[in-house]
């Protein structure tokens, strides 16, 4: 047996592998951005008789009050996924930046662990009945407001547990002895080497956004009817899933594909090592 030795893997062969799972997460994107203009039947006029089967009234029958399905799960996802990008850059945004200064300033740290520690302890619906309650009028704003308050605690709590390890590193040490400030140190020694962190953690913000906002719609706190969100979708089409499954089925596939493919997505942009071990006998 010799000792392993180091192969080096070509950085334009490392994007090529991560395309596969970019693809889902582009298409259901781009379909939803362009569903609008796609959709072959205004999302809000009856064209079927109500619970039309997929055979009778187009692709995917029709809902409860006859409208197209296909054209309003269609119409359904830019919103959806323009709220749940917002909220997790604003909550990866954050949970950077405090998890990186809490792990260089130690009173700082405990006051964050603290906090983090009390809002985890708040159930996702509470909050969101809470802050809704707060702001009668703001609608999708205020379940959007929701899941950033409800996400930054664990965001935080990520980040520092990652960077908790770096702060004690040689590099660190070596750029407080120059006098360096603590934006400095956070910013350009420690973030960087936190890349594959923040990948994951946006990955997993974006799915608890889109869940967290489906969640509001199918408890009637944000989108109203006759809006064509699919989670509302759900919602409104239940009582008659025996008549036309697909006006239920559809929705919730959209649902899973889109937070299951952009968290794939985000974790093949994570970076990888570049050299890789192999032993040889």
């Amino acid at each position: 047996m010799t000792a392993g030795t180091l192969t080096h893997v070509p950085a334009r062969t490392a994007t090529r592998r991560r395309w596969p799972a970019l693809v889902p997460a582009a298409v259901l994107i781009a379909l939803a951005v362009a569903g609008p203009l796609l959709a072959a039947h205004p999302l809000d006029a009856p064209v079927y008789a109500p619970y039309a089967t997929a055979g009778d009234g187009g692709p995917l029958g029709g809902d409860q009050l006859g409208r197209d399905v296909l054209s309003r799960l269609l119409h359904g996802g830019t919103v959806l996924i323009a709220g749940a990008a917002l909220v997790s850059v604003l909550v990866t945004l954050a949970g950077v930046v405090v998890g990186c200064f809490a792990v260089l300033h130690p009173l700082l740290g405990r006051a964050v662990e603290r906090s983090a520690d009390v809002a985890i302890l708040l159930p996702p619906v509470l909050g969101i009945m809470l802050i809704a309650l707060a702001w009668p009028g703001g609608g999708r704003w205020a379940v959007i407001g929701a899941a950033i308050v409800l996400g930054i605690p664990y965001a935080v709590r990520i980040v520092a547990a990652a960077a908790s390890p770096l702060a004690g590193a040689g590099y660190v040490e070596a750029a407080l002895a120059r006098g360096e400030s603590l934006r400095y140190i956070a910013l350009r020694e420690i973030l960087p080497n936190l890349r594959s962190t923040v990948a994951a953690l946006f990955g997993l913000r974006f799915v608890e956004a889109v869940y967290v906002i489906s969640m509001a719609a199918f408890l009637q706190i944000g989108p109203q009817p006759p809006a064509a969100d699919w989670a509302l979708m759900i919602r409104e089409n239940a009582p008659g899933i025996l008549l036309n499954p697909w006006a239920v089925i559809a929705p919730s596939l959209a649902i899973a594909a889109l937070a299951i493919s952009v968290n794939l997505a985000c974790a093949s942009l994570a970076p990888r090592s570049a050299r890789k071990a192999v032993t040889t006998p």
